[in-house]
């Protein structure tokens, strides 16, 4: 400070904030609080803004709610803002009454307790969720929210559990054992047809999520994750596995969950979500503040692997250069990408592009409706443009 005054820098001095000592503020001269109350920790009070999002049209049963990718950090998505998908709302199960039975084309039919499940061998992993309707209306025309509002049915956790696997060699599978049907607790009786394939590779049983039990709305006490197939497939509030030599052609793999294509055609049995992408900083509603210096970070995943890399546009898809992936890098698990960015204050249009150890490259969007044609509502993974005006507001473009 002293140079700086010798130098003529007292524009410096008369800047700084009057809470410095000896004017320091009323927080610093007195003890805070011991052990914050409730006993399980919450949030600052400063930090009350960073929640779920209902959808904006009034519903009297709200079936969904959204995670503000834009305010979070990491891969991990806290539990509190985990998003939430459900048909019918959601129970209240004592894990104690609660029990999963497997039974169908298997030698020894078992009905479990969660005391039961506990005593399998327990693994950890992280992995995504995505609901297979996630950016749905990006197929007619560019949405107006915010990336929460357009990408939010996506949210990252560490589950613990049982391998699904170790489960099915307890009960023992027939030969001719080919799909399972799983079934939800909910009064929705929530049922999907599983191939065995998938069931025998990386399908868990989870009870944990981040380090604790499930939450209530996560499907508590007991769900079926499946790494990297469409949400709805992660049934939760597990109850019943039924072995089968064939789709059990639910509801919600006819009626629900196929995409119509461009002739009239329906595709069913899209389980695993397609390579994509979102920048979530700048993303759209937010406004930059002043030219210089930020940093473009973002989100990547894959239902078919680990992310390879992600490549930044900065001009609409013209030229891209390779983006930094935070490790470790973990197979159908999000992971975030960044690269350095000078605003000069010119418009600019910022897309992120991924690909997968696959091969996978994430569509454009054009070409994404010349294979699937506009008429579907699900497994939209298209290259996402933010418009950055002159004025530093962020919006959502197609281009």
């Amino acid at each position: 400070m002293a140079s700086l005054a010798a130098a003529g820098g007292s524009a410096v001095a008369d800047n700084l904030p009057p809470n410095l000592p000896p004017n320091v503020p009323q927080w610093m001269r007195e003890p805070g609080a011991g052990f914050l109350n409730p006993a399980y920790g919450l949030p600052s009070p400063f930090e009350k803004n960073v929640l779920r999002k209902l959808p904006d049209q009034p519903s009297p049963f709200p079936t969904a709610t959204r995670t503000p990718l834009q305010s979070l950090f990491g891969t991990n998505t806290p539990n509190g803002l985990f998003f939430e998908r459900h048909h019918a709302g959601v129970p209240a199960i004592d894990p104690a009454q609660h029990r999963l039975m497997l039974h169908g084309l298997v030698e020894r039919p078992l009905l479990l307790s969660m005391k039961d499940l506990l005593r399998f061998p327990a693994v950890s992993r992280s992995h995504f969720i995505e609901c297979s309707g996630n950016s749905m209306a990006e197929f007619k025309a560019p949405g107006k929210g915010s990336v929460q509002d357009i990408d939010g049915l996506i949210s990252g956790a560490e589950w613990t559990g049982v391998r699904l696997a170790d489960v099915l060699r307890e009960a023992g599978l027939k030969a001719s054992a080919s799909w399972i049907l799983a079934e939800g607790a909910d009064a929705a009786a929530m049922t999907r047809s599983i191939p065995l394939a998938k069931a025998l590779d990386d399908a868990l049983l989870v009870y944990g999520q981040n380090g604790e039990m499930l939450r209530p709305e996560q499907g508590y006490p007991l769900r079926l994750l499946l790494p990297g197939f469409e949400g709805n497939m992660n049934i939760k509030w597990l109850r019943r596995l039924k072995v089968g030599d064939a789709p059990f052609q639910t509801r919600e793999e006819t009626a629900k969950y196929t995409d119509l294509m461009p002739d009239g055609t329906a595709r069913q049995f899209t389980f695993a979500m397609g390579v994509k992408s979102v920048i979530t900083a700048p993303s759209a509603r937010q406004v930059l503040d002043g030219h210089g210096f930020r940093e473009i970070s973002g989100l990547a995943w894959s239902g078919h692997g680990r992310i390879s890399r992600v490549e930044v546009s900065l001009d609409g898809g013209r030229q891209w250069q390779a983006a930094t992936l935070d490790g470790p890098v973990q197979s159908r698990a999000l992971t975030r990408f960044r690269l350095p960015w000078v605003w000069s204050g010119q418009e600019a249009i910022l897309q992120s592009r991924a690909v997968d150890e696959a091969g996978n490259v994430q569509p454009t969007r054009a070409a994404l409706i010349g294979t699937d044609g506009q008429n579907s509502i699900y497994h939209y993974n298209a290259i996402q443009s933010w418009k950055v005006a002159s004025n530093g507001e962020v919006s959502n473009v197609h281009v």
